[in-house]
């Protein structure tokens, strides 16, 4: 078990397992409408069970070796998460993203979280490609993506139907050499 924290402010990063599916539910149900304004996460956990499928699924993930889930705690309260939605260590990339109740918004809980992740990605399992997605409508975590340092590779236009409306989705990226270089540098 871990538990990593991201700051004077009470903001811990920790696994995020079945056996939390109460928690997580709650999480999702205060936050449900915020999150759902532009990813589907948690859509379908709609009871305990559901719940539990949906962190058991990431568990799975984890044991393969192909993602895994990270809660975001705020003073001892579930807010939101973290998570490698694609690992392929074979081929050195992987995806990132989040989700986030609007309570916990504006503190910079998923920008310090994500750097984590990319930290150990990179460092400790030599990726070398971290992709981060998002509707182009989704400003927030658009801006995410630009602290993190990444570049914007394009857009994925009418990728995806979501809310009875094709999404753009925009591609952001960052590479191993300018991670570790934009590291040393915030590091001197």
């Amino acid at each position: 078990m871990y538990a990593i924290s991201l700051g004077d402010d009470g903001a811990e990063l920790r696994p995020l397992d079945p056996w939390h599916a109460e928690e997580f539910l709650a999480h999702l149900d205060r936050g449900r409408e915020f999150i759902g304004q532009h990813i589907p996460f948690g859509a379908k956990a709609t009871d305990i069970d559901t719940a539990r499928e949906l962190l058991q699924s990431y568990a799975d993930k984890r044991a393969a070796d192909t993602g895994s889930l990270h809660g975001l705690w705020l003073e001892g309260k579930l807010v939101g998460g973290v998570l490698f939605r694609i690992f392929d260590a074979v081929n050195g990339t992987c995806e990132v993203g989040c989700w986030l109740e609007s309570a916990a918004t504006g503190r910079g809980l998923i920008t310090r979280a994500v750097r984590v992740l990319i930290d150990w990605a990179v460092d400790e399992r030599g990726i070398h490609r971290v992709e981060w997605l998002a509707s182009s409508a989704n400003e927030p975590s658009i801006n995410v993506a630009r602290r993190l340092g990444m570049s914007r590779d394009g857009v994925l236009r009418q990728r995806y139907p979501y809310r009875g409306v094709r999404q753009d989705t925009e591609v952001w990226s960052v590479l191993a050499p300018e991670w570790r270089e934009a590291r040393a540098r915030t590091e001197r």
